[in-house]
């Protein structure tokens, strides 16, 4: 089997903290994703993919990927995986 290395890309991610209030804190990319991206009534927050959709409990992260997609990612995935390069 071939052996790949991911390419270096510069990704925007937001971590989840239970909210989505469409407040000041909450970034623009999210608040521009209505019908996409909306709170259950359990707290967790859905994610339509293109894959179908998947669910986000706090303190995972929300990417969103190269074509502006979005999707979840475990806490622990996402350190093993990203770095931040601005805050």
């Amino acid at each position: 089997m071939a052996k790949y290395v991911k390419k270096p890309i510069v990704i925007d991610a937001w971590e989840f903290d239970g909210r989505l209030d469409f407040s000041k804190t909450l970034p623009k990319e999210i608040k521009d994703a209505v019908g996409i991206i909306r709170l259950t009534q359990d707290g967790k927050l859905q994610i339509r993919t293109l894959e179908g959709n998947m669910y986000a409990s706090i303190g995972d992260f929300i990417i969103k990927g190269v074509a502006g997609e979005f999707y979840p990612c475990k806490p622990d995935i996402f350190e093993a995986t990203y770095e931040l390069v601005d805050g």
